[in-house]
């Protein structure tokens, strides 16, 4: 069995959120498409990360110990990759997880909350 054997291939086929922010408290606030502004916690963000530093890259057991990741975690950068991921720089120096839509959208189903819409 080579390399290619194991490794699942698929195609990125989630689509690109509308916007992308950060929020006053670290959250990425991000808009997917018809879709209402959702708050996705650092936090939950950075436990998430998807890199081969957190994640086994052959058996997929979760690496990253969530009790080392700090209180006060933020993006420090977000960055574009091409047209199906954003790499985010992490304050506690990590950077090296690329976000699909897809692992955006699922981290952040499990963990966000729509954004509270102002009062009148």
């Amino acid at each position: 069995m080579g390399l290619l054997d194991r490794i699942n291939l698929q195609k990125h086929t989630a689509s690109p959120p509308e916007a992308i922010d950060v929020g006053p408290d670290h959250a990425l606030v991000v808009t997917w498409p018809g879709g209402p502004p959702l708050n996705i916690p650092a936090r939950a963000l950075r436990d998430g990360c998807p890199c081969a530093s957190c994640i086994e890259e052959f058996t997929g057991k979760k690496l990253l110990d969530p009790s080392t990741i700090p209180a006060d975690i933020r993006p420090v950068a977000i960055n574009g990759v091409g047209n199906y991921a954003i790499q985010i720089e992490w304050s506690d120096g990590h950077s090296t997880g690329l976000y699909t839509w897809a692992t955006l959208r699922s981290i952040g189903d499990a963990a966000a909350a729509p954004v509270a819409s102002p009062s009148p």
